[in-house]
Formats: structure tokens, sequence, C-alpha cells
């Protein structure tokens, strides 16, 4: 464990750097591979279970426990042999975990290829951008749409990308870390509310709202003094929090959305299109001005100054850890 308080702030400075790797090494990102695990398991039971409501919700719970349980047992056999054959290859081993745990630089390379679109492409070249971050349709959004796509994408994922695996990491490392990204997974992967997944999603969606419960709420308080760092309006960043932080289908979705609204002095979310459906939404924040393309770039920067604050919090939370359980046993 203790060489956990190494790993992990070498793990952020690697994610820093490099972010998501693409071409042959992005086929076999840990998440990657998740996916291949959970679409194994969802197509096995499928085919076993009944297909009724309760068939189908089994299913979903069966894949949700076999996935974790194979992510647990691989990546704990995998830290384990490389500290026992040599501590600095478990350090290493568990630096790069975290590194593909974590999404600070893709998340921030992702959003600006959408800022660089609309400041010096198309209208369409800011809508392909933006549809690779974003699950709504695209075809149609204007550039004051897009541009609050990408800034809502940010505010959410600075949660789910960031503060929550640093969270999980915090109190297991990264064994924790590919816990939490095997729960997030399912949920991208399962948890829709239309067909085939409506009833196979219902136990990785819930689960998945349950993960994020607390790492959510603690991503909104680092928000906040992220917003007081970097001089923005942390008062209305938290009236916005206290009165909007549930306008979404998800409990915890909006947890972010309302600080990052509120500090930027944004009105963010609204009616979108799914798949050509219509979903009514309801609206986070006020629209104290009209939205800019350099909101897509604030927005990057708070993400960036939550992200550190996160991986303090994460460290201190592991001396902590360290100091209660393992020092008075000895290393």
């Amino acid at each position: 464990m203790i060489w956990s308080l190494i790993a992990v702030p070498l793990g952020f400075v690697l994610d820093l750097i490099f972010g998501d790797p693409h071409g042959a090494l992005g086929k076999i990102h840990p998440v990657v591979l998740i996916g291949k695990v959970i679409s194994f398991f969802e197509k096995l039971f499928r085919g076993m279970c009944p297909k009724t409501v309760r068939g189908e919700n089994l299913a979903g719970a069966l894949v949700w426990f076999f996935t974790i349980d194979v992510t647990v047992i691989i990546t704990c056999i995998i830290i384990i042999l490389c500290y026992t054959v040599y501590v600095p290859l478990g350090i290493l081993v568990e630096s790069i975990m975290c590194w593909q745990i974590l999404a600070v630089k893709s998340l921030k390379t992702e959003s600006m290829k959408v800022y660089d679109a609309l400041e010096n492409g198309t209208i369409e070249d800011a809508r392909y951008a933006v549809s690779m971050i974003v699950g709504r349709d695209t075809a149609e959004l204007s550039d004051a749409a897009v541009t609050r796509a990408a800034v809502e994408t940010v505010a959410e994922n600075t949660s789910d990308g960031v503060v929550a695996p640093l969270f999980y990491i915090a109190f297991a490392g990264a064994v924790g870390g590919f816990l939490y990204k095997a729960v997030n997974t399912m949920d991208s992967m399962l948890g829709y509310i239309e067909e085939p997944y409506k009833n196979v999603g219902f136990v990785p969606a819930k689960a998945d709202d349950l993960f994020n419960f607390i790492p959510a709420r603690i991503s909104a308080v680092f928000m906040l003094i992220a917003g007081k760092i970097l001089r923005l309006d942390v008062k209305n960043g938290y009236r916005v929090f206290r009165r909007d932080r549930y306008n979404h289908a998800s409990p915890n979705s909006a947890q972010t959305e309302s600080v990052c609204a509120g500090l930027l002095g944004l009105r963010l979310a609204g009616d979108a299109y799914y798949h050509g459906v219509l979903h009514k939404k309801k609206y986070i924040g006020d629209e104290i001005r009209s939205i800019e393309h350099e909101d897509i770039k604030r927005a990057c920067r708070l993400m960036y100054v939550t992200s550190f604050i996160s991986v303090i919090f994460a460290l201190a939370v592991r001396a902590l850890i360290l100091c209660a359980f393992v020092a008075p046993h000895g290393l």
C-alpha cells in the first residue's frame, strides 16, 4: 500500500502528459478490454436467461457481478505479482494502471477539438467534433448549442472521468480505480432506457448511480474550491448548485454541471434529441450572459484545478489509511 503514494501521482502525471493512447495501443486499453468482457457476458447471459423483464434484469445483474469479479481478480493478480517480483516493477505497473483509469488530458483534448472547430472550421466540423463526446443528436445543433454541449460534457465528466476514479483509488489503489471503471463502463454500454437495454441495463445503471453518489458530491465541493482559486463567482456557483443539482434524470450528473453553470454564469442543459426522440430536460443555471467559445477553455481550466485538488485528496486519504492500518503492524 505504501508504494501507492508514489504510483498514484506518477499515474496522474502520465495522464497529464500522454492522455489516452490511440492506434494499436488504444485497442488494448484496459477500458476497451473491460468493454469486451461486458459484451461477452451480455451475449452469454442474454442467451441463458428468459426473455422476460425479470429474466433480462437477472441477465444484467449477472453481467454486472461477473464483470466486476473478472476485473478485480485480474487487477489484483497483476499488481500482487509485480510487487512480489520487484517493487519498482510494481510501482511502474500500478502507475500505468492509474494513468489508464484517469481521463484528464483526453477530456481536455476532445473538448478542445470542438473549440478549434468552432473557431477555425465550419459548423459541420464542430458538430462532428462534439458528436465524439456526447450521446445526443448533433446534426442540427447551433453554434451555441455545440458550445454548451462541450461545456456540459467537461463539467459532468470531471466527476466520472477524474474525481470518482481518484476517490476509489484513494481507498484501494489501482484495484479500486478499475472496479469503478468497470461499473462506469457497464453503465455507458448497457444503462439505457430504450430497448434492447431497458431491462438488461437496469442493474448496471442503478449500480453506477450508487457508486457515483458520494464522488459526485465531493466533485461539486472540489469544483467550488477550484472556482475560488480561479476567482470565479463562487457565491453564484453555490447558489445554483443548491437549487439545480437534481435537475437531471441521474441523481449525480447535475452536481458538477450546476456548479460549473453557476461559476461561469451560464444556463446549461435543456431539451435534447437522442436517436431522433426529443427528451424534455430542465435547465441548469441562469443565463447571466450568453455562452461563448471561450467557455470551453474555462470549463477545462476548472476541470484541471479540480483534478489537482482531487489528487491531493486521494493521497491524503491513502496516507491516513496507511497510518491507521498498515504502520501499526509494520510494512
